[in-house]
C-alpha cells in the first residue's frame, strides 16, 4: 500500500547543511565550541540561590483574613460614573452588598483624573468630594490611577477595588486575595469573595 505524500517518515531526520556548503558565509562556517564537560560536572554539586517572592500573611490559602467589615474601598473614576449612570448610591448600594458598614476611599489620582474630565463630569466630582469618601495620598507623578491602585492593593490586602475597567479587573485578579466590586446589572456584585452574602451570583 502506497505511502500518503503528506504523511512524515517514521524516525525521519532534519536535513542539515554542511559547513563546506558555498551558501554559508565565513563567520557561519565555525564550529561551535563545546562546553567543558568536567566545569558541568562541578556545577552539579553546587547549590543554586532561588530568588521566591514573599507571600504575605494575611492569605490562609486564597482565604484574605485581613477582610472584615467595616470594610475599606478603593473607588475607580468610571465605577462613580457608572453608578451615576445607573443612578444608585454609592455607599448605601455597597451596604447593600456586603451587608456591613463600608468605607470608600479615594486616592489624590482618580480625583484627578475626575477634575480633568472636565464640566460634564460635574456631580462625579461633587460625589468624589462628599465628606465619607476617605482620601488616599499619593506620593507618585502624574493622574494615572490604574498603577497606583494596583500597587496600593499589593502592599496592603486589606482594600477591596471597586471598578468597572476590563483592563484594571484583568490586572487585580492576578494578585491573590483582592476582591474586586463591579456594576452587573443595576446593582453591585463582587467577586473572589464569599463572604458578601447581599451580591447577586453570576
Amino acid at each position: 500500500m502506497a505511502r500518503p505524500k503528506g504523511q512524515k517518515r517514521f524516525a525521519e531526520m532534519k536535513k542539515m547543511i554542511k559547513l563546506t556548503d558555498a551558501r554559508l558565509k565565513a563567520k557561519d562556517r565555525v564550529k561551535p565550541k563545546n562546553h567543558d564537560k568536567k566545569q558541568e560536572k562541578k556545577n552539579i554539586g553546587e547549590i543554586t540561590e532561588k530568588q521566591v517572592a514573599p507571600v504575605t500573611s494575611a492569605l490562609f490559602f486564597r482565604y484574605n483574613t485581613q477582610l472584615g467589615p467595616p470594610y475599606h474601598v478603593i473607588v475607580d473614576t468610571n465605577f462613580i460614573n457608572f453608578s451615576i449612570k445607573v443612578k444608585l448610591d454609592i455607599i448605601q448600594s455597597m451596604m447593600d452588598c456586603l451587608y456591613a458598614k463600608c468605607t470608600p476611599y479615594i486616592t489624590d489620582c482618580v480625583m484627578g483624573e475626575i477634575e480633568k474630565l472636565g464640566t460634564k463630569y460635574r456631580v462625579a466630582l461633587r460625589i468624589a468630594k462628599d465628606p465619607r469618601f476617605e482620601r488616599l495620598p499619593c506620593s507618585h507623578k502624574g493622574t494615572y490611577a490604574d498603577d497606583c491602585i494596583v500597587q496600593r492593593v499589593t502592599q496592603h490586602k486589606c482594600y477591596i477595588v471597586a471598578t468597572c475597567d476590563r483592563e484594571l479587573k484583568r490586572r487585580i485578579r492576578k494578585i491573590p486575595g483582592v476582591p474586586i466590586m463591579y456594576l452587573h446589572g443595576h446593582r453591585y456584585t463582587i467577586e473572589r469573595m464569599p463572604d458578601a452574602h447581599g451580591a447577586p451570583r453570576v
